[in-house]
């Protein structure tokens, strides 16, 4: 399989003995493996994380004391057959070759190699199944991060290069050819869309809006990934990054050291680990902000309205959204300039006349003049913050710090509650009703269908989708609460914004996720630095509605002027 590194554990040699058929485990060679051998080869097998889990037991942070590891379901076979005849084409010396052409470099400087007929579109799908398929089977550096593969991307990619062959790239969208991994609560034709949950596994549902917008101009769907379960509002306290179907993601900047974030843990460790170009995460409150810090890479939460929640597995239709996750700035707004458009089915959906080329066109590389609100709390407290703004204010930014009002957040967990009681059972209605294996219909059905089998299914329990059937909150109070918090947010952010004429309120991580869901307002994060430890930490931007293209400059120019993101190590 040319020099993709197997886990030594991943061959079984049959040897059948006069008395009985005695299974021995060796190393694989991968130097004899062939096609025709593909199709029943055993790529991994599961391991005992006994003591794994063991070595966490007593970690400082209690939702990293691990029940499991690996997943009790998922056979990584199933997932890493089909294309394992394309994968195992690739020779070490070939991925030397691609690898300055690919590795951590962003769409418009991939685009220019394919144009000048250096690369192909192939060979950087195969050359992030390389990676994938060296460390996701190696069962001491998997992530747990792929949970599902397009069986035709390989052949997709060889399609778009014969159209591409002799012609400009003048009309393509930057995200042509690109290979891009999605969460698994979204919507994808050919892979099931679980959201992590085991009563899901079998859900097969046409794309998703979103999904849509990719395929139509020209992007590569190279797979899926995994996510805390029902975008983590299943179980309370319970480890960030884990489902039942996917097991326990893992940060690659420290596995079992550092927390994944989550909900959209997947397409974090993706982007850090460098297994696709790009990859669309979800948020409710920090689902794309706290993925994209912990794991070192730039995630930018929306507007609610900007871009279509169609055919996302929900929790709440108020606050809900998608964004992208990338390496970089640039690929962020390429990856959100491709999946906007007005969506009809979406009630939230606005449609947005922003000037073509706006994404490429409008990057800024000078904060001179800017004006950003500093938190005063976390200028005393956070030593990275700290001189991140000395930083800023030695460029030329100035830098306010803010005491903003305490606002309390009462109520917001109903809004959740009330909000996936409804549209959790219109997302089954619409996409999972004609589906005999699957037959749920509410959350009180899928908290029956866990109960039993509790060790399998719900080994952290199911503590926030019991409290989504307990709330007793009613509608009209449900509105206050709405109406209520949505106002004192805004008043949160906007009060310190006009009265200094901010260009954007910083924070650090997820620390403000909560109100900037509420107020509905956009929130881009981008690496920081690194605490002692070499735990990641990044600097959030937050602005009023509508201004991703302002933050996305600001965010290019203060990339530009730290260049502070490094690689994992041992994923380098």
């Amino acid at each position: 399989m040319g020099k993709i590194k197997i886990n030594q554990t991943a061959y079984v040699c049959f040897y059948v003995g006069l008395l009985a058929l005695i299974l021995v485990s060796c190393k694989y060679d991968n130097r004899s493996a062939t096609d025709e051998t593909s199709e029943n080869i055993i790529l991994w097998t599961p391991y005992n994380d006994s003591a794994e889990v063991a070595a966490n037991i007593e970690h400082e942070n209690s939702r990293m004391q691990y029940i499991l590891i690996q997943s009790k379901v998922l056979d990584k076979n199933e997932v890493f057959r089909p294309l394992y005849h394309e994968a195992s084409k690739v020779t070490e010396t070939t991925y030397e070759r691609l690898k300055p052409m690919i590795l951590e470099q962003d769409i418009p400087t991939i685009q220019a190699s394919i144009n000048d007929g250096k690369l192909s579109y192939e060979e950087l799908v195969l050359f992030y199944l390389y990676r994938i398929y060296n460390y996701e089977l190696d069962n001491a550096t998997t992530l747990n991060t792929i949970i599902a593969l397009n069986e035709n991307v390989v052949e997709e990619a060889r399609k778009l290069d014969a159209a591409n062959f002799g012609s400009s790239s003048e009309g393509k969208h930057p995200i042509y050819g690109m290979p891009v991994l999605l969460k698994d609560n979204i919507n994808t034709a050919g892979m099931n869309t679980t959201a992590g949950a085991i009563v899901l596994m079998e859900n097969a549902t046409d794309d998703a809006f979103i999904v849509k917008q990719l395929k139509k101009k020209g992007a590569l769907i190279l797979g899926k990934v995994n996510l805390s379960e029902w975008a983590y509002y299943l179980c309370g306290g319970c480890p960030v990054g884990y489902s039942a179907v996917g097991g326990q993601t893992l940060n690659p900047y420290g596995r079992r050291i550092f927390e994944t974030g989550g909900s959209s843990a997947g397409s974090g460790t993706a982007m850090a680990a460098n297994y696709a170009v790009a990859a669309v995460g979800t948020e409710t409150s920090g689902s794309i902000l706290s993925p994209s810090s912990q794991n070192s890479v730039v995630g930018l939460k929306p507007t609610i309205g900007l871009l279509s929640r169609t055919g996302i597995v929900p929790i709440s239709s108020t606050l809900d959204t998608p964004g992208p996750m990338t390496r970089n700035v640039t690929d962020n707004a390429i990856v959100l300039d491709a999946i906007m458009g007005y969506d009809e089915d979406d009630g939230s959906s606005v449609a947005m006349d922003w000037d073509q080329n706006w994404y490429l066109d409008s990057m800024d590389n000078n904060l001179k003049g800017k004006k950003f609100g500093a938190f005063s709390n976390l200028l005393e407290r956070d030593s990275i913050y700290k001189k991140t703004m000395e930083h800023l204010a030695a460029i030329g930014a100035k830098i306010v710090p803010l005491d903003p009002p305490n606002i309390e957040l009462d109520g917001f967990s109903s809004i959740l509650n009330l909000d996936m009681n409804v549209d959790l059972p219109a997302y089954l209605e619409a996409f999972v009703a004609n589906n005999k294996d699957i037959t749920v219909s509410t959350v009180a059905d899928i908290i029956a269908y866990n109960r039993s089998d509790t060790l399998i299914r719900i080994p952290y329990g199911q503590a926030r989708f019991e409290g989504i059937v307990s709330d007793t909150t009613s509608l009209e109070e449900l509105e206050i609460i709405k109406e209520t918090l949505e106002k004192n947010t805004r008043r949160y952010f906007n009060k310190a914004i006009d009265d200094h004429q901010l260009d954007a309120i910083l924070a650090i991580n997820n620390y403000h996720a909560a109100y900037a869901a509420i107020a509905k307002y956009p929130a881009l994060t981008i690496p920081m630095g690194y605490k002692p430890n070499g735990e990641p930490i990044s600097l959030t931007f937050i602005a009023k509605q509508f201004e991703e293209a302002k933050l996305l400059r600001l965010g290019a120019a203060y990339e530009n002027a730290t260049k502070i993101r490094k690689m994992p190590e041992s994923y380098r």
